[in-house]
Formats: structure tokens, sequence, C-alpha cells
């Protein structure tokens, strides 16, 4: 099965950058969409960001010109700009419909998620 592995969160005040990156790992054939998820406390996960393999993208409104997706093959970024304490949230990087190898045989996994990162924003 696959493993997500983000990096990239941390700290950083009103009106700064973040990047952060998440890699596939495994011996992996295809990913259909691959994306950035966030939960506040107290909140629910949402989408923030989501590409696909045919390279259509998706943006929650309240990123809309403030952060962009990149996805090559099994990795994808964020880039956060002009970010705002209402950002702060974990970040959950996420894959969808992957197919691969597990050594023995070929599978087909339909949701997973990385283990988060932590975004905070000062004021």
């Amino acid at each position: 099965q696959v493993q997500l592995v983000e990096s990239g969160g941390g700290l950083v005040q009103a009106g700064g950058s973040l990047r952060l990156s998440c890699a596939a790992s495994g011996r992996i054939f295809w990913i259909e969409t691959m994306g950035w998820y966030r939960q506040a406390p107290g909140n629910e996960r949402e989408l923030v960001a989501r590409a696909t393999n045919g390279g259509s993208t998706d943006y929650a409104d309240s990123v809309k010109g403030r952060f962009t997706i990149s996805r090559d093959n099994a990795n994808v970024h964020l880039q956060m700009n002009s970010l705002k304490p209402e950002d702060t949230a974990v970040y959950f990087c996420s894959a969808e419909r992957i197919t691969g190898w597990d050594g023995t045989r070929r599978y087909t996994q339909y949701k997973a998620w990385g283990q988060g990162t932590q975004v905070t924003v000062s004021s």
C-alpha cells in the first residue's frame, strides 16, 4: 500500500509563505488525484486544493489566488503565499485511485492520507 510523507509545515507570520511537499512511496503505476486538505481545531477536514493526473486543478474559494498546487508523478506540492491566521491548521496530503505493485501483486487503493503537518500563521 502507498504511504504519503509530508514535509514543509511550520510557523510563519501573516503575509508570509510556506511550501508543503508530499511524496508517495512504493512502486506506483498511477495516482489519479493528489491534493491537500486541512483541519483546524473544532472544524471538519476541508479540501484546500487538488490536482488530477491530467492536469486539472481545483481550489477552495478561501485560498484562490494565494495558494498554488503543483504535481509531478507521485509528488504534490502546495505553495502558500499571503498566509493568514485563518490558514492555521493541520494539512494532510491525500491521494485517490492509486494503482501500484506491492511486490507480489498489482493493487488498487482508493484513498490514502498522509500523517499531517502543522501550519501555524501568527498575526
